[in-house]
């Protein structure tokens, strides 16, 4: 087991299976087109791939980022993290844009419009199906399968249980939801099949027995009887971990755990600090989770559902602008989560979801998730099982399914929609326009390292000072 913080570099993954022959001839070969923003998409792709490989099926993993020309998908992608990173309320006033305003996603699909010979030369002449595991790449596949450019079905598995308007588009055949309450918002938004298809993780993640998590929380060095809480913030390590981290060993009911990802900064950061354990990089997150009582998290990423097979229950504090609280809300309602919404309440809700039947209920709905696998209705897609390309309606609201015409999308209205972006401007920080300059400066700092991490990746360092070995990225 390796605790190492690195830096975020990007990978290209494709399927290692041989040409298949024989009587029945070629498998089917299904392409997963993902993006490296974090840990969630691209390890629901390489899980999905694994499975369909299970399944007797042909899979490839392409990264977005390599089909932009130029090197634009890493200067975004390093947008995206300087944002994250830096200056968190821009990024929640443009989710807030792009969640209410009804020509977001058509714009979108418009200005990728000159990426889509890009991605029609990426899939293999024997493609039977494509899957999208990020709302961009759907904005993409959509219009090129309604437009008759794409002629194999395109599956859209929605990796967050809320549902953006820019994850839905016209075109897609399927959509594979989490929970019957995201399928509700896809519907709600135009989407057309809907399937509840449960969720997926690695298959070393499960519960385990009170023996395994005394002998983990030995071999982590972990303290033996305390209530320990994991706090996670995703591979990048972003959001308010130092403060949460505070916070949660002020309750005095558990001692802080963190995993800091690959955000080495973070990591040195709260290891001078003493608050409580800390790792950067987990190749083991299986024995972390089941040494833990409780899950502390802020967006709603890859390690909450990894905990939920683990039937380890799950509190969402103080979640990152934009989809963390859209999944914050979607999760609880869901009752998968706990949004803790006010300090006071975290002590309490810590001890609950440890010791209560909160926890236990809320343990059985995680578990549930993985009932079923999505992995089987790509497959079916795939081998033509499915019925063939969706109708599209006149006015363009979305394909019908069996003569059945959706929902049209509920826009927010505008005094709903400003609200939402005012809350979104209320996290800026009311300190004086130096504070706010300096935060522009960083956030062109981290624009001007990506450029030069465009070639050969992003340079990271390790708390020792040695560069880290490059590694698939996913969430800690």
């Amino acid at each position: 087991m390796t605790f190492t913080p690195g830096r975020f570099q990007a990978t290209r993954t494709e399927g290692s299976d041989p040409p298949a022959g024989g009587a029945g001839g070629r498998r089917p070969r299904v392409v997963i087109i993902y993006a490296s923003a974090g840990a969630g998409h691209d390890g629901a792709s390489r899980e999905l791939a694994r499975r369909l490989r299970e399944r007797g099926l042909l899979a490839d993993c392409v990264d977005l980022a390599d089909i932009f020309p130029w090197g634009l998908g890493r200067l975004l992608r390093g947008t995206y993290h300087g944002m994250l990173s830096r200056l968190p309320w821009i990024y929640g006033v443009l989710f807030a844009i792009g969640g209410n305003f009804s020509r977001a996603a058509p714009i979108t699909r418009a200005l990728l419009r000159p990426v889509w010979p890009r991605v029609l030369r990426a899939l293999p002449p024997d493609t039977r199906a494509v899957v999208s595991t990020y709302p961009v790449v759907s904005q993409i596949l959509g219009p090129l399968r309604r437009e008759g450019r794409l002629a194999v079905p395109v599956i859209t598995y929605l990796t967050d249980f809320a549902v953006n308007p820019i994850w839905v588009s016209p075109g897609i055949d399927v959509h594979c939801a989490a929970h019957d309450r995201t399928r509700a918002e896809a519907r709600a938004l135009g989407a057309g099949e809907v399937r509840v298809a449960g969720r997926m993780v690695s298959a070393g993640f499960g519960p385990g027995t009170d023996e395994e998590k005394r002998r983990a929380r030995e071999r982590l060095g972990l303290p033996p009887d305390a209530r320990l809480a994991l706090l996670v913030a995703g591979s990048w390590g972003v959001g308010a971990v130092a403060k949460t981290a505070a916070e949660i060993a002020r309750t005095g009911v558990a001692v802080p755990v963190v995993v800091c990802g690959h955000n080495a900064r973070l990591y040195r950061r709260l290891a001078r600090r003493g608050t409580g354990p800390v790792f950067g990089w987990v190749d083991d997150m299986p024995a972390l989770l089941r040494a833990a009582d409780v899950l502390v998290e802020n967006a709603g990423g890859l390690t909450a559902l990894e905990a939920m097979a683990c039937g380890l229950p799950v509190a969402t504090y103080r979640p990152i602008p934009g989809h963390g609280r859209a999944n914050a809300a979607t999760m609880s309602r869901a009752g998968v989560t706990t949004w803790v919404r006010r300090r006071a309440a975290l002590g309490p809700t810590l001890v609950t979801l440890a010791d209560g039947t909160a926890g236990r209920a809320q343990r059985a709905a995680g578990l549930s998730l993985f009932a079923s696998d999505p992995a089987g209705v790509v497959a079916d897609v795939a081998r033509g099982v499915e019925p063939g390309p969706t109708a599209v309606p006149a006015n363009g609201t979305g394909p019908l399914v069996h003569g059945e015409r959706p929902a049209l999308v509920e826009r927010a209205s505008v005094p709903e929609a400003s609200a939402e972006i005012g809350t979104a401007l209320a996290a800026f920080p009311p300190r004086r326009a130096l504070t706010w300059w300096v935060g522009l400066r960083t956030g062109a700092q981290e624009l001007r390292t990506a450029a030069r991490g465009l070639r050969g990746g992003v340079p990271g360092v390790r708390p020792d000072g040695r560069r880290p070995a490059r590694r698939p990225d996913r969430q800690g």
